[in-house]
């Protein structure tokens, strides 16, 4: 790993140094040698271990999806921060993938409201570092284990407007509700205008040609309203946060768990 110097930032106590992984592009590039894939492999794995380690204790959160294209000045980053502001009120923790944009706007409204506010960043060339407004967070090589950490530990979803890799979580998130994977949490999509298109496509195509059933197109909320948002979110936590979890997990000192 390659760190470049010059990409330092303060970010709650914390300095973050932007790496650079050099082998990324050639995961998929087709096979390696037997002990390339299995040093991959275990670095998979221990991906994996420290974000189940760095989250197990977050409680219940509400993973909030959008662009990290937003400037401060936009609407839609007034609109995410007023909705991570009101998950905090509900007592959920806030978590996104951790950078600028719409992701820095839920997490200062979850910061600013007295809340708990995380980050799963993502190593990319540009456009991604931990923005300043996070109690913690927890940086990624692999778009798949992040994909993981964002979906495990929230009990609803909130997307607001972002480009393909928004699309891509929101449909692998809604794709896990309809073929039950996890449990039938709420996925809301907020900002009316920018995602109707979409929704007239899914209803006019997908539904109309049978690829998908009303059922899986009930499952996406569209709103503008926070209000109701927060709404669906507190039906959905009640609905589904399990009674096991409302004890909280001892913290084992032989693990260095904190």
């Amino acid at each position: 790993m390659s760190i470049d110097i010059n990409t330092k930032i303060a970010n709650g106590g914390k300095t973050w140094v932007k790496p650079f992984h050099p082998d990324e592009r050639s995961f998929l590039a087709g096979p390696l040698s037997r002990g390339e894939e299995f040093l991959r492999a275990c670095r998979i794995f221990a991906e994996f271990i420290k974000g189940f380690r760095a989250l197990h204790f977050v409680g219940p959160c509400v993973t909030v999806f959008g662009s990290a294209r937003f400037p401060e000045d936009h609407p839609y980053y007034d609109l995410a921060r007023r909705v991570g502001r009101m998950v905090a009120e509900l007592e959920l923790t806030v978590m996104t993938g951790g950078g600028p944009g719409i992701m820095e706007a839920a997490n200062r409204g979850a910061r600013e409201a007295g809340g708990r506010s995380l980050g799963c960043n993502i190593t990319l060339p540009k456009e991604q570092q931990p923005n300043p407004y996070l109690d913690k967070w927890i940086e990624f090589r692999y778009f798949f284990v992040r994909k993981v950490m964002l979906v495990k530990y929230s009990y609803a979803f909130i997307a607001l407007p972002g480009g393909y890799g928004t699309l891509d979580e929101i449909f692998e998130t809604v794709t896990l509700v309809q073929t039950q994977k996890i449990r039938n949490f709420p996925i809301v999509l907020m900002g009316v205008s920018f995602w109707t298109p979409l929704i007239q496509f899914l209803r006019d195509k997908m539904l109309a040609m049978g690829t998908i059933g009303q059922g899986d197109l009930d499952l996406l909320i569209l709103t503008d309203s926070p209000d109701e948002a927060m709404e669906h979110i507190k039906r959905g936590v009640e609905a589904n946060y399990p009674e096991t979890l409302k004890r909280p997990f001892p913290r084992r000192w032989w693990l260095f768990e904190r």
